[in-house]
Parts: C-alpha cells; sequence; structure tokens
C-alpha cells in the first residue's frame, strides 16, 4: 500500500506539470468555450496542487521525495526544452507557452 501511494503521489504531481505545460485548447476555439476550459484546466490544476501539498504535509519523506521526483520528471519531459528539437512557441503575445499562466504567487 505504501508502493501504492508514492507511485500516486509521482502521478499526481507529474500531471500538475503536465497541465502547467499542456497546449489542449485549440486556437481557433471561441472567446466563451476557451475561457470555459481554461477554467477548469485551471480547477483541476489546482486541485491536483493541493493534494500533492496534503500527502506531502504527512511528513513522511517517501510522500515527499516521490512529490519532488514527480515534479522534476513532469518538468523536465514538458517544461524543459530538453527532447524538444525546435525551441517552444508561445501560444499567446505575453509569452505563455501552455493553455494556463504559471502557477505563481
Amino acid at each position: 500500500m505504501y508502493a501504492l501511494a508514492l507511485l500516486l503521489v509521482f502521478a499526481l504531481s507529474f500531471l500538475v506539470e503536465w497541465l502547467n505545460h499542456c497546449r489542449l485548447i485549440r486556437p481557433g476555439t471561441g472567446h466563451v468555450a476557451a475561457g470555459l476550459a481554461r477554467t477548469a484546466l485551471h480547477a483541476a490544476r489546482v486541485g491536483l496542487a493541493y493534494l500533492v501539498m496534503l500527502a506531502v504535509m504527512s511528513f513522511n519523506g517517501g510522500v515527499l521525495i516521490a512529490a519532488v521526483v514527480g515534479h522534476a520528471v513532469g518538468f523536465l519531459l514538458f517544461g524543459s526544452s530538453v527532447f524538444w528539437t525546435a525551441p517552444l512557441q508561445p501560444i499567446d503575445n505575453d509569452g505563455r507557452k501552455g493553455d494556463l499562466p504559471p502557477m505563481a504567487c
């Protein structure tokens, strides 16, 4: 059960990174539909991030390491340009690379 919990925390943190950098909304989508889709994606991203935070607050070292490794692997695959042959092109004029703005305080 502990190994399953670690895999779940890894998967949740990996999904948070994927949602940070995904491009699910097509450029030709209507303004209202795109706004509703972005709202749903934001709610999913924040909800998953809070679940990871709650898991880390269990003060278990293995859970913390699984969360950090999940975020790191997710960023490596989706956020960095290690596996991209061409530079990432922003989707909007403000320099964002995904459908959602970056998570910041």
